[in-house]
């Protein structure tokens, strides 16, 4: 099993969870979040004075999947994400060990 993380852009939420759907996949979790990277922020003017917004809107989705789906499932968000614009997020992948559903103690692939 793995666990895929992907900062994205907020705007591109809809689109990445109806990409993910049609790789089929069913559950989701999305955390707003705030962050920055390389492009540090940006500055804005209010009521005359200039300040800096370091920290931009982010939404965080993360999945958990059988490892054969994470090639598409990676190559979905992508594409969905993409704006080509300096911001549109990352994308991390790593193992995850064990999975218990809570209601029925199945474990493994059978609890996602």
């Amino acid at each position: 099993m793995k666990k895929i993380e992907a900062i994205i852009k907020p705007f591109k939420l809809d689109e990445v969870k109806e990409a993910l759907q049609e790789v089929g996949l069913q559950g989701i979790t999305v955390t707003e979040a705030k962050g920055f990277g390389r492009q540090k922020g940006h500055t804005e003017l209010y009521r005359g004075a200039e300040y800096v917004v370091d920290f931009l809107p982010k939404v965080k989705v993360e999945i958990v999947l059988g490892d054969e789906l994470v090639d598409r499932a990676v190559d979905a968000i992508r594409k969905a994400a993409q704006t080509g614009r300096i911001g549109d997020g990352k994308i991390f992948v790593s193992n995850i060990e064990e999975a218990v559903r809570i209601r029925t103690g199945e474990s493994g692939l059978d609890a996602i």
